[in-house]
């Protein structure tokens, strides 16, 4: 997975690539490089590290000037996290630069063949093959165009990429090609850019057009071809950017994650704009596109998603099941494609994926639609493949998303999928007065929010307290389990510590043998029908030692009496409980990292868009 840029214009292009490169570096920030053509050669720079350091390294030991080159970042797939294996990769000879995301599977067999023809390799990636590849059938048909070139040599590759070459021997153009890895053209006067993300290219144009799966694009800063692998001239649709330079900037915060959890009041009210009805006792998506008779023949709905936007579907099955009464199965969508399990043929199938392009989850999708169920997509990225796969779908405007750690795109999974919950009780038995309740409850959650919010620095406060705690145990009750999971998650992937989910009552069935001076256990306790079945679990976690948090709403209970700490939210309606108890878990799991010296943007190992198996 990385991030890709490339321009060819009139402009110098060290700069455009650079700034490129931060707009992409939560998608891979383990290397990144930059690969130009001056006086004639390819000029490359590598850094191990963050962008900063390559734009600092570039600043005095890059000085050449050239308005046509191609950069990347890195999140290390294929050999460790070292300069030689760095991006941009050479051709050995050094006609040929590639920057390449995704996975040459049949790399070996190729290297193989390449050794065997006397090319050298001088790094640990697959990708390097690519460049060897391409520079041996440049010298097998000379006479060949760049695009063909390339083109063939493709045909010979298994797996999938994104790549952009540059060639110094044909010095006035740019080749991309694509398959389940992203890859857009920015269209410009005079000027074209390519990269990985919209974000990269905003600041350029609104204009993209966006490669599918097996197409190769010709770049210059004049024009652009695209074609197939199999050589078909492809006709493009241009697609207008709704993205604003300004969601890429901190402004103000020391990190991107505290940002866009204060940010989540708007996202949320984005995504719920203009989709309620008229009388206010109902959701409405035009992008669901079926009629409403289509919808009350649903008898089961499906969910496929990976990582957070799983947990959102997690609670979204709760909420589905107990206000529409439709069944409700959620897959993790690594796991969908290769099973077998049996679905119902009135089953309608959901996919949800912030960026659009997590290749699982366009996995399970290509799957479900191969076996002939409707699929809808819920996605943050308008463009995306996703977006334009599925039969139909949601966007959730929750705005760009730099953070690796999903805070308001998780929320507006959530949001949107309790309006979904609404939409199907509405169409089945659910009356008026009801939906009303629950539509009123969904537009004050920017309210109910913005209260949360206040609680920031009590939470920092409990969080600079338990640091350093050994365990973290966050349970949860019913639609709180799938919160109590996000909240684990969150605090295991930007503070690196132990960090589990049970449901609340299973503790006593095996978890609680880690209750110790040691743990530390959150309880999402804000289900006033479950609260005491919920202090009785917490006085077994007192009894042997424990120390507790407990995120409330209630009153009943003098819970200062009962807990080491408490953090009170608003009560809500049920339909969006589980949306406001989700943010102080944010927090806990943000200062934590904090505190700990982590960097919450970038966490290791880890990256914004899954693009790779």
């Amino acid at each position: 997975m990385c991030g890709i840029i490339g321009y060819v214009g009139q402009k110098q292009v060290k700069s455009i690539l650079i700034n490129g490169l931060k707009r992409l570096e939560y998608r891979g920030y383990d290397s990144a490089g930059i690969a130009v053509l001056a006086q004639g050669e390819i000029c490359t720079m590598k850094c191990v590290g963050k962008v900063a350091e390559l734009a600092a390294k570039a600043q005095t030991h890059f000085p050449y000037a050239s308005t046509i080159g191609i950069g990347h970042t890195r999140w290390a797939t294929h050999g460790n996290v070292s300069e030689k294996n760095a991006h941009p990769h050479l051709s050995d000879g050094n006609y040929f630069a590639v920057v390449h995301n995704g996975i040459v599977e049949n790399y070996l067999q190729i290297k193989a063949f390449l050794l065997e023809k006397r090319y050298h390799f001088y790094s640990d990636t697959d990708t390097e093959i690519l460049a060897n590849l391409i520079d041996y059938h440049y010298r097998k048909a000379m006479q060949c165009s760049f695009g063909e070139i390339v083109r063939k040599s493709l045909l010979h590759v298994e797996g999938t990429y994104g790549l952009a070459v540059l060639s110094s021997i044909f010095p006035d153009e740019i080749i991309v090609a694509r398959k389940s890895s992203p890859l857009l053209i920015g269209l410009g006067y005079g000027e074209n850019i390519i990269a990985s993300d919209a974000a990269a290219v905003a600041r350029y144009t609104q204009r993209v057009v966006y490669l599918n799966d097996e197409e190769i694009a010709s770049i210059r800063s004049d024009n652009f071809l695209v074609t197939t692998l199999r050589e078909g001239v492809v006709d493009t649709v241009c697609h207008n950017l709704d993205l604003e330079v300004r969601d890429a900037d901190l402004a103000g915060y020391p990190y991107y994650m505290l940002k866009e959890i204060f940010e989540q009041p708007s996202s949320i009210e984005n995504a719920m704009r203009g989709r309620f009805t008229e009388d206010n006792s109902s959701s409405k998506f035009g992008g669901l596109s079926l009629a409403p008779q289509e919808l009350r023949s649903v008898k089961r709905l499906l969910f496929c998603a990976c990582g957070t936007a799983y947990y959102a579907c997690l609670a979204g099955k709760y909420l589905i099941e107990k206000y529409a009464r439709i069944p409700v199965d959620v897959e993790y969508a690594s796991e969908f494609r290769y099973r077998n399990a049996p679905f119902q043929s009135d089953t309608l199938v959901f996919v949800v994926s912030q960026s659009g392009e997590t290749i699982d989850t366009l996995a399970a999708l290509y799957e479900a639609k191969r076996k002939g169920y409707t699929v809808m997509g819920i996605t943050n990225v308008v463009g995306s493949t996703i977006a334009r796969t599925t039969d139909a779908g949601i966007y959730q405007h929750a705005g760009l998303e730099m953070g690796v750690a999903s805070t308001k795109a998780f929320t507006s999974q959530l949001t949107i999928l309790s309006m979904l919950a609404l939409l199907f009780a509405r169409q089945r038995d659910m009356d008026s007065f009801t939906g009303q309740q629950y539509a009123c409850a969904l537009k004050s959650l920017p309210a109910a929010i913005n209260e949360v919010l206040q609680s920031s620095k009590q939470i920092r406060h409990i969080a600079e307290k338990y640091c350093n705690q050994k365990h973290f145990l966050f349970l949860g009750r019913q639609v709180m389990y799938p919160i109590a999971l996000e909240g684990a998650l969150k605090l295991k992937e930007i503070a690196y510590v132990h960090a589990e989910a049970f449901p609340t009552a299973e503790m006593k069935h095996g978890p609680i043998a880690l209750i110790s001076e040691q743990s530390l256990c959150i309880f999402v306790a804000t289900q006033r029908e479950l609260l005491e079945k919920t202090v009785n679990n917490i006085q077994e976690v007192k009894a042997r030692g424990g120390k507790v948090v407990a995120i409330i709403n209630d009153k009943k209970y003098i819970w200062e009496e009962l807990c080491d700490e408490v953090i009170r939210i608003p009560e809500v309606h049920g339909g969006v409980n589980p949306i406001v108890s989700a943010i102080p878990l944010q927090f806990l799991a943000y200062y934590i990292g904090v505190t700990l010296g982590c960097d919450v943007d970038r966490p290791r190992n880890l990256a914004k868009s899954v693009t790779v198996e």
